[in-house]
């Protein structure tokens, strides 16, 4: 019997794909349970333009990745924060990604939190941050920390 999966199967195969299986195993499991359809002329046909689909709007989200990646690369925030310590310099707390992204939206980038990340900023400086767009397209930001000016 042959099938077109509809979700990931372990041992079959992806989403898509046109697979053999016995008729036992195809009726009463794959088929009821909704992982696969019986794979006729119309569903191969209908499978083949989703799959086409489906790589156009990752091809398009990867040029609007690319796109972004360009104007982010080498973008620089700045980042007032307490400091104390003896040496001035020392952080009171961290650095989060959630402030980067929110210097980031001030200077016009829309951006997730999650998608951006850093290492842990414990005094002044520039750090590089990586803004993750696509699995495969990631860019790098500058995040200067300075110290807040006391007011009194």
């Amino acid at each position: 019997m042959t099938v077109i999966l509809t979700e990931d199967h372990d041992t079959l195969g992806m989403k898509g794909d046109v697979v053999d299986v016995k008729p036992g195993f195809g009726q009463n499991y794959l088929i009821p349970n909704q992982l696969a359809v019986v794979a006729t002329k119309s569903t191969r046909k209908r499978y083949e333009e989703e799959r086409r689909q489906a790589a156009h709007k990752i091809e398009a989200a990867r040029g609007n990745a690319e796109k972004l990646a360009e104007k982010l690369n080498g973008t620089e925030v700045v980042i007032p924060v307490k400091t104390g310590g003896d040496d001035n310099d020392r952080l009171f707390g961290t650095v989060t990604t959630a402030q980067v992204v929110e210097e980031l939206k001030s200077v016009g980038f829309d951006l997730d939190r999650r998608k951006v990340s850093m290492e842990d900023v414990k005094t002044t400086g520039v750090y590089p941050a990586t803004v993750r767009l696509h699995p495969e397209i990631t860019a790098e930001v500058k995040v200067t920390v300075v110290a807040e000016e006391a007011s009194l």
